[in-house]
C-alpha cells in the first residue's frame, strides 16, 4: 500500500529529508519579512537566473502562492505553495509542488529563523519529501544547489533592504 503525498508528509522521516542551513548577516525580522511580505518574496525567491511571475499570493495560514519560475531560455516551471504554519518571527511551514491539485512530488518545507546575538540569523530549511525516491530525485535534479542559490539571493536582498 502506498501512502498519499499528504499522508506521507504527516510523518517526518530522515531518509526523506533535505536540510539546508546558512548564516545571513541580517536580523531575523528582516529575513522573516522578506519571506512573508508579498512585495518582497517574489523579488528574490528561486535559483540564480530564474525570474518569478506571480498569479496569486496570500501569505497567511491557509494562503497560497501560485507562481512560475522562468528560466533564461523561457522554460516555465509552475509552482504552488500552501502555507500551513506561520509563527512570527521564528517559523514558516508550507507545502510546495507544481501548480496542480494532485502533485505526487509535493514536499513540505519548514523554515526556521534563529537570530544570533550579533545581528545575524541562521536560516534552516528542512524539506520533507513523500518518499526517499522523490527526495533522491530532488537531490539529483539540483535541490541542494538550487536551495543554496536561493539562500544567496535572500542574503543579497536582505543587504539591499538594509541599505534602504
Amino acid at each position: 500500500m502506498t501512502l498519499s503525498a499528504s499522508a506521507a508528509l504527516s510523518q517526518w522521516a530522515l531518509d526523506r529529508e533535505i536540510v539546508l542551513s546558512r548564516v545571513i548577516d541580517a536580523p531575523r525580522a528582516v529575513l522573516f519579512s522578506a519571506w512573508t511580505d508579498p512585495k518582497h518574496l517574489p523579488n528574490w525567491f528561486g535559483p540564480a537566473g530564474l525570474k518569478i511571475e506571480t498569479w496569486e499570493i496570500d501569505i497567511c495560514v491557509g494562503g497560497v502562492w501560485r507562481f512560475a519560475m522562468i528560466a533564461p531560455d523561457g522554460q516555465r516551471f509552475t509552482n504552488r505553495m500552501i502555507f500551513r504554519r506561520i509563527e512570527r518571527p521564528i517559523l514558516i511551514e508550507f507545502d510546495h509542488g507544481t501548480d496542480s491539485d494532485e502533485d505526487p512530488g509535493q514536499f513540505r518545507t519548514t523554515i526556521l529563523f534563529d537570530e544570533q546575538g550579533d545581528g545575524k540569523t541562521v536560516i534552516t530549511l528542512r524539506q520533507l519529501h513523500p518518499t526517499k525516491a522523490r527526495r533522491d530525485a530532488g537531490i539529483e535534479f539540483g535541490a541542494v544547489e538550487y536551495g543554496y542559490q536561493t539562500l544567496e539571493k535572500l542574503a543579497r536582498y536582505a543587504r539591499a533592504l538594509a541599505d534602504l
